[in-house]
């Protein structure tokens, strides 16, 4: 069985060294590079080609974000595994859109690193687990948004116009007015628009259009 060969990419030789221990000590794994740079990084991935990079973010110079998007250009056989002390959404997010395969905090066991190391190593993404609900969030939210979205384009024209004059704050007899229209119909829109948007009341509407971008908050 061959072993799953890996460079260490951390500009802390104290680090390091405790990664060595733990991973020399493993029979299916085999160290064959360590770097203390993402250039570096970069440039011994594309001469050794290993099944993994262990890669810390912040390192002088090219960053492990930059590292690791051209490692993923030059060398797509071998797997990215992001180990670092920030487990902040910009990150972790920066990381898997550039071609992580894993993200691991340094506060992980041992063992979870080892399991991640293993994971990517056969194809697979591994995420460690607080990490996982926040992608988990994200695409929840970004599929709600999704789905507002596609509805704000069912609203027409007219409803729209009146959904911005809620927002901005005028009364349904403002907006009859401003629009040449009954004060039923500026409520019938407005009924209209919220069972759409599948909202309840004014001011979700206001914070809806606010989100939207649909109105200037500093006019």
């Amino acid at each position: 069985m061959s072993k799953i060969s890996l460079i260490l990419a951390d500009d802390h030789a104290v680090v390091r060294s405790g990664l060595r221990m733990l991973l020399e000590a493993q029979p299916d794994m085999q160290i064959v590079a360590e770097v203390e740079s993402g250039t570096e990084a970069v440039e011994k991935v594309e001469s050794l080609r290993p099944n993994v990079i262990l890669m810390d973010i912040q390192m002088p110079g090219v960053s492990g974000i930059e590292a690791t998007r051209e490692i993923r250009r030059i060398a797509p056989d071998t797997a990215v595994l992001a180990l670092t002390m920030h487990e902040d959404d910009q990150y972790f997010f920066e990381m898997l859109n550039a071609g992580a395969s894993g993200y691991v905090p340094k506060r992980a066991a041992p063992d979870e690193l080892l399991t991640a190391i293993r994971t990517v190593a056969r194809g697979e993404v591994f995420l460690y687990p607080s990490l996982a609900t926040r992608l988990v969030q994200d695409y929840l939210k970004r599929d709600e948004e999704d789905e507002q979205n596609q509805v704000y384009d069912e609203l027409t024209p007219r409803e729209r116009e009146v959904l911005i004059l809620i927002a901005e704050g005028l009364s349904n007899a403002e907006i009859g007015e401003k629009l040449v229209i009954s004060v039923k119909t500026v409520d019938r829109h407005r009924e209209n628009i919220m069972r759409k948007l599948n909202m309840h009341s004014r001011i979700d509407l206001v914070k809806y259009a606010i989100k939207r971008g649909l109105i200037d908050l500093d006019e």
